[in-house]
């Protein structure tokens, strides 16, 4: 047991002065007897009048500013290296602490074992009726879910206090300061989701832990500030970063077994939404070397597919004509029948067209989904990016002393199907044989863990 002398509530804030009108009064409410306490809030170049606002209403807070977004990651981190205390307490700008919060937070952590990193409080929605987060569980391939959201709270069955998480919740936790910096801060590549995960995951590998306290307990208004960002917005920084989490993290065993599983799921998820949600998808499965060209096999079933290639091949890229005689010499007579059959088929067939034929693009496939755009730029940022997260894999390799099956034991990794297509691939022979038979897993339905409703 060791008594703070100091703590720091970080409150990071961008264009909620609306929110921090709730936040605020209830956070100086707290009391927290023989102990020196600051509030630090961060506008996170708002344009809502934030500043001048705190400089008025809350002159006892000391206010940052910034004159751009610098994400919750750095933002959080910049309020971490102005502040003073011992222990840094993170909390969200659109919540409304409850009496006695911060006491419960701060005592759980001077009680803990001196191994304890982190406690994580108890988050519920604005009326309190509902769970917001109380534990969290992490996907084999960085991905995270809050258990038991959105459930009703009578009658759920929560951890009991001091129990074990793999993470805190960043919305709601104290952090030990030495502990934070020394775990390497938040990733401010993330910007913003799975900061927490990614951490929690840093601090079980040095040798730390993470627990629970409910009694620290804090309403929620849940996605006021993310939807802000939009949901294709969103969905690039869930997919990349769930992809950075794993990819630094695992140690150099569990990555040689899981990381070609993590790829093959990244992979087919794309390809999935590409197929599925835009114009001329299914261009994108056809395998040319199927009756389609250099004289392979013509069966039947490819006629329709042949029409809808013919339409594709019809808008590509022009270039230098070929006299008929040219072409006879170089396709060879069935080629060249093949391919006059190819457009007699695009001029009599146009249904097979997928994009609109007034379009100069028509017939190839066309992303029009925001979906698979985020995808899409997700894994664009991975791979310009993958020498600087090597790097750091590195470096958290080096302060690891404690490995993965140590940590997996107490946290299986689940297997959600989440995405469009996740259910086939992760029903799939080929992902069954995949996985390791000595990595614990946890099969779960997205109804098993949270409120769908």
């Amino acid at each position: 047991m060791s008594r703070l002398a100091k703590v720091s509530v970080l409150v990071l804030s961008w264009n909620g002065r609306r929110h921090l009108e709730e936040c605020l009064p209830a956070l100086e409410e707290q009391r927290l007897p023989g102990r020196e306490l600051e509030i630090l809030v961060l506008d996170n170049g708002s344009h809502d009048g934030t500043v001048a606002w705190l400089e008025k209403h809350h002159p006892r807070v000391r206010t940052l500013a910034s004159r751009s977004n610098l994400g919750f990651c750095a933002g959080n981190n910049k309020l971490a290296q102005e502040s003073r205390g011992d222990a840094l307490v993170l909390l969200n700008n659109d919540t409304r602490p409850q009496a006695g919060w911060l006491e419960a937070l701060v005592g759980a952590l001077e009680a803990a074992p001196a191994d304890v990193a982190a406690v994580s409080g108890k988050i519920v929605d604005w009326q309190g009726e509902r769970l917001d987060f109380a534990r969290g569980l992490m996907t084999f391939d960085g991905h995270a879910f809050q258990q038991g959201y959105r459930r009703p709270l009578p009658g759920l069955e929560l951890p009991p206090a001091g129990s074990e998480l793999l993470f805190a919740c960043g919305g709601n936790m104290i952090v030990r300061r030495e502990s934070f910096f020394e775990a390497g801060a938040f990733d401010a590549d993330y910007f913003a989701y799975l900061e927490d995960v990614d951490l929690g995951w840093r601090l079980w590998a040095g040798g730390e832990r993470v627990i629970f306290e409910p009694a620290a307990a804090v309403h929620h208004r849940s996605m006021a500030t993310s939807q802000l960002l939009g949901n294709e917005n969103r969905g690039f920084l869930f997919e990349r970063n769930a992809f950075l989490t794993a990819y630094k993290n695992f140690d150099q065993e569990h990555w040689q077994k899981l990381m070609p599983l993590v790829l093959t799921t990244l992979i087919h998820r794309t390809q999935t939404l590409l197929v599925q949600n835009n114009p001329g998808g299914g261009l994108i499965t056809l395998d040319p070397y199927a009756g389609l060209i250099a004289n392979t096999a013509w069966p039947e079933s490819a006629l329709a597919v042949a029409a809808a290639q013919a339409a594709a091949a019809a808008a590509a890229p022009s270039y230098p004509k070929t006299s008929l005689a040219e072409k006879w010499r170089g396709y060879g007579t069935r080629e060249l029948m093949k391919r006059g059959v190819r457009k007699a088929l695009r001029a009599l067939l146009p249904a097979f067209v997928f994009a609109d034929p007034a379009d100069p693009q028509a017939g190839w496939p066309r992303i029009t989904d925001p979906r698979t755009l985020a995808q899409l730029r997700a894994i664009s940022f991975i791979v310009g990016h993958l020498g600087a997260a090597a790097g750091k894999r590195r470096g958290l390799l080096a302060r690891r002393r404690r490995g993965d099956a140590e940590i997996f034991a107490r946290f299986p990794l689940a297997v959600v199907p989440t995405y469009p297509g996740d259910e086939t691939l992760f029903a799939s022979a080929a992902f069954a044989e995949a996985w390791p038979a000595d990595v614990p897993r946890a099969d779960l339905a997205l109804a098993d863990i949270m409120d769908l409703g």
